[in-house]
């Protein structure tokens, strides 16, 4: 195994010095545009090779010279005279002007939503701004694209608010172990970041360089377990396929990266202390993590269409990080009692996961699937006996249904499931929340918000749109249950009475081109069961207790200028 973890990234590179070629990328989260390449391969005019489980994406495995142009529309319609990259030294170099994208969303009673990168969970409008440029020279290639992000951030009815002592101690035992604040600060948010740039030297499918750009693993469409865009982009090193290598059995997508993440600096609830006085919040470590991982996305040449994937992840504090192997921990051995890490005060917080996505062109459809686990177990005997414990998983399902008359208009069926709360394994061995841990308090996040899911409970969801190029009207379903395993540890059913926190959400949405313009627009109903975990007027007995229910409204505006 650790022969193959070499040879695979050799060939890679060896591969690369065929040719030399850019390393433009679509960001992760691009609104229109990675739908619209994901739709064009389950029809069949997008390469099959393409896993769509390591992202950003980029052009050369996307096959086109503007990534941000895919039907090949905006020569005949810019307002602009030109709609292609710029080239000069006679072609040895690129510049492209990136899109300006203004990115918009509100919520009127409380936070709700997540997959928005830079965005925080919050009260009140808040918008995201970001554009740049895109220049290569050979094989060294510079993408600038940062973003600035300002929420107003208004006070809402937070948990603390009508809580006992007992029910707030309850709270921090759960959240000092994960850096996933309810409200960032008591005033406005603003934030320059780097966003989505980078530099690079590629040659030919392989790449290497420093990014700041946000990262998806796995073939999820509206979560992923490992590496989402919930929070920001971090700042890493990364050696990548920018397309499908062939290796003869098949065909090869890599990405392993190191990084530095960084903590919010706020407490997760604005309340720190007891009515008694008793400090309750436990401050952060507060210096950098380091995170290491890998991703590995495998399509069969004798199954087509068919992709498998593994990802491994390890985050320790950058303090506790000295040698080469806690630099690159990926032959630690996945049975506890062969490292004996117990007593080690460099305890990683590990993640891994397997997936696959099967895509069925003559079908229009395709399935998916990602299985992941935050927590080892001790030997394989005790895996064998108890294989759920720390687990998550996510499952999803596509389908176009053609519509006559028009090649490219469908109506597009998408069902996604989250679950994230541990199975019943927990009343014997709990495992806690799958993005918290024990030493590494901060858990699984960057800035104060998850790397993986941007849920921390379980979310079912029902996509149905009508959709004709990059034009797409339709409405989206969701039941979001939040956080059952602090639920189910902390807070419990009142005499046989739940008091889960459930929301309902019921939205619809569109997507539009025009000229140089992309639209995008989201409009959210939620009724929220037992906000907050909070019950009033409890009748014993009673399936259901009214005056408990609370409603929110979201709403998503963006537009992007293409150049």
């Amino acid at each position: 195994m650790k022969k193959l973890f070499f040879l695979i990234p050799g060939f890679i590179i060896f591969s690369g010095l065929l040719s030399i070629v850019s390393a433009q990328t679509i960001p992760v989260g691009t609104q229109i545009l990675e739908d619209y390449y994901r739709r064009m391969q389950m029809i069949g005019k997008l390469d099959s090779g393409i896993s769509f489980s390591v992202r950003p994406l980029s052009a050369e495995g996307l096959k086109v010279s503007n990534v941000f142009d895919p039907n090949s529309t905006l020569a005949e319609e810019s307002w602009l005279n030109f709609s292609k990259p710029f080239t000069f030294a006679n072609g040895k170099g690129k510049f492209q002007i990136l899109p300006v994208s203004w990115q918009q969303q509100i919520n009127s009673q409380r936070p709700y939503g997540w997959s928005d990168g830079a965005m925080i969970p919050a009260k009140g409008y808040q918008t995201l701004v970001s554009g740049g440029f895109f220049v290569k020279f050979g094989p060294l290639s510079i993408q600038l694209r940062p973003e600035y992000v300002h929420a107003i951030n208004t006070d809402f009815d937070g948990f603390a608010k009508g809580k006992s002592d007992a029910e707030i101690q309850r709270y921090y035992n759960a959240y000092n172990t994960i850096d996933a604040p309810e409200r960032f600060g008591t005033g406005a948010y603003n934030k320059l970041l780097l966003g989505q740039s980078s530099i690079r030297l590629t040659f030919g499918p392989a790449s290497f360089g420093f990014s700041n750009e946000n990262l998806w693993w796995g073939p999820g469409v509206r979560n992923s377990l490992i590496m989402g865009n919930s929070a920001p982009g971090f700042r890493h090193l990364t050696l990548n396929t920018v397309k499908p290598v062939n290796i003869y059995i098949g065909s090869l997508e890599a990405q392993v990266i190191g990084g530095r993440l960084t903590s919010s600096g706020y407490s997760p609830l604005l309340q720190t202390t007891l009515s008694t006085g008793k400090n309750v919040y436990r401050p952060k470590d507060g210096s950098w993590r380091y995170l290491a991982g890998f991703n590995l996305a495998y399509q069969p040449k004798w199954v087509p269409g068919l992709f498998l994937g593994f990802t491994r992840t390890f985050a320790a504090y950058g303090k506790d990080v000295n040698s080469f192997g806690d630099y690159f921990p990926f032959f630690v051995p996945f049975q506890k009692n062969a490292v004996a890490t117990f007593d080690d005060p460099f305890d990683r917080d590990q993640r891994t996961s397997l997936y696959a996505r099967w895509v069925f062109t003559r079908a229009k459809a395709e399935v998916y699937f990602e299985y992941g686990k935050n927590d080892n177990a001790y030997n394989f005997r005790e895996f064998l006996t108890s294989p759920d414990h720390s687990r998550a998983y996510l499952f999803g399902i596509r389908k176009l249904v053609p519509l006559k008359g028009n090649d490219n208009e469908f109506i597009q069926i998408n069902g996604e499931l989250t679950q994230l709360s541990q199975p019943l394994i927990r009343t014997i061995k709990d495992a806690g929340n799958f993005y918290t841990h024990s030493r590494v308090h901060e858990g699984y996040t960057h800035l104060g918000q998850r790397l993986g899911a941007g849920t921390d409970g379980n979310l079912q969801s029902l996509d149905i749109n009508w959709v004709n190029g990059l034009k797409k009207l339709g409405f989206t379903f969701e039941r979001y249950e939040h956080n059952m395993d602090f639920y189910n540890n902390s807070i419990g059913d009142l005499n046989g009475v739940s008091r889960k926190w459930v929301d309902f959400a019921l939205a619809a949405q569109g997507e539009w081109n025009y000229r140089n313009l992309l639209f995008n627009a989201k409009f959210q109903a939620i009724k929220s069961l037992n906000s907050q975990w909070y019950m009033r007027g409890y009748t014993p007995n009673a399936y259901y207790i009214p005056y408990n229910d609370k409603y929110n409204i979201h709403g998503e505006f963006g537009v992007s200028y293409r150049f």
